[in-house]
């Protein structure tokens, strides 16, 4: 099967078929026992669903496919770091574009494509934050200044996307969108109030806005998962990256929003999530709760980024529930550390087994939607 799944993706790369005709193959290819005719001509072992690999079919994009893969993204990024640091920067993105062509639109390599269009993405960032920098008129602005920054993303990665068809690329490009909307929403509230800086003088009202864009943007991550449940096209690539960069804004918009709500209402309001969470247990177990319901989803949706977001909120709720059990000082570190290890152990080796017994207990109809139980 897993040989089969390759074939129709590398299909699919190559634009010999569509990515909903691969759909279509793959059961019909599977009942006509294909991938047993090509192990009879000695091309592999027949499958057997008693020797499938519980890890097979994890939400993990297919983005390395040999060392080859491996040395050749090494090349790129010191290539890209020598350029940046002896050249113009005009040059470095001229090096993205020729890379780009020669190794991902015409060789197709998978890692390569990933890490250049991370290098565009720190290529219009850097150039956008020179720009601001500056600009006077819009170093002291900053809902003027987060609108100039957004603006380059969407349109550049939507033509990167469109030459060279890279899953994380489309991924961005929607993501960008969210932080355009989000610029746009800062530049109209600022010009309503007359504030030139929105997150500062509204922090709930902009915890609330964070929260709802990470709302919209769980939503659209979760309709690319649920429009390929057996995670075999460019979509389920597309819906990793999407939950790798919304989980954690989910979790911290919803525990920051929390965090400031609680303490507004009646103590000291902290500035940052590390303060926070050592001023008092509650807080502590706000995060703690955050974090778990976060975990729960992950597990529900088959998405590991919902368990990795929250590993470094849940080490300092954890130290801070055992300072506030006055635990010594010496031991915390470690205490903490080998909390945190056995619940990312715990979940890790028993993931498909949680996983299991939490889906079983939904919807049938809901069941049916979601990736399949292994």
């Amino acid at each position: 099967m897993s040989e089969l799944k390759v074939a129709l993706e590398e299909a699919v790369g190559e634009g010999i078929i569509s990515s909903g005709q691969a759909e279509r193959l793959l059961p019909y290819l599977t009942a006509k026992n294909i991938g047993a005719l090509s192990a009879g001509l000695g091309f592999s072992e027949p499958p057997s669903p008693d020797d499938s690999n519980p890890l097979e079919d994890t939400e993990a994009p297919r983005f390395v496919r040999g060392f080859h893969d491996v040395l050749i993204t090494i090349g790129i990024v010191v290539l890209l770091i020598g350029l940046w640091g002896l050249a113009n920067r005009y040059v470095s993105l001229l090096a993205i574009v020729v890379l780009a062509e020669i190794l991902v639109r015409r060789q197709r390599l998978a890692l390569p494509a990933v890490v250049l269009t991370v290098a565009l993405v720190f290529w219009l960032f850097h150039t956008a934050i020179s720009y601001v920098g500056s600009t006077p008129a819009l170093v002291d602005n900053f809902t003027i200044a987060a609108v100039v920054v957004a603006v380059p993303f969407p349109p550049l990665l939507a033509l990167f996307y469109w030459r060279y068809r890279v899953p994380l690329a489309l991924a961005l490009f929607l993501f960008s969108l969210f932080g355009l909307f989000l610029a746009a929403v800062f530049y109209v509230a600022g010009t309503v109030t007359g504030s030139s800086n929105v997150p500062v003088d509204y922090p709930i009202q902009t915890l609330m806005i964070l929260l709802v864009t990470a709302l919209g943007s769980f939503a659209l991550a979760m309709r690319f998962d649920l429009s390929d449940p057996s995670r075999v096209t460019r979509r389920s690539d597309v819906a990793f990256w999407l939950h790798l960069a919304t989980a954690p804004a989910l979790l911290y918009s919803t525990v920051l929003l929390a965090l400031r709500l609680e303490l507004a209402s009646g103590g000291t309001v902290f500035t940052n999530l590390t303060d926070a969470l050592f001023g008092g247990y509650m807080q502590a177990v706000t995060v703690w709760a955050a974090v778990l319901v976060m975990m729960l989803i992950g597990l529900v949706i088959d998405r590991r980024a919902f368990v990795t977001a929250g590993l470094v909120s849940l080490g300092l709720a954890t130290a801070a529930i055992l300072r506030h059990n006055n635990a010594g000082l010496d031991k915390v570190g470690f205490l903490v550390l080998m909390i945190v290890g056995l619940v990312v152990l715990v979940i890790g080796i028993g993931w498909v087994d949680l996983r299991r017994i939490i889906v079983r207990r939904l919807p049938v109809g809901m069941q049916a939607r979601l990736p399949a139980l292994r």
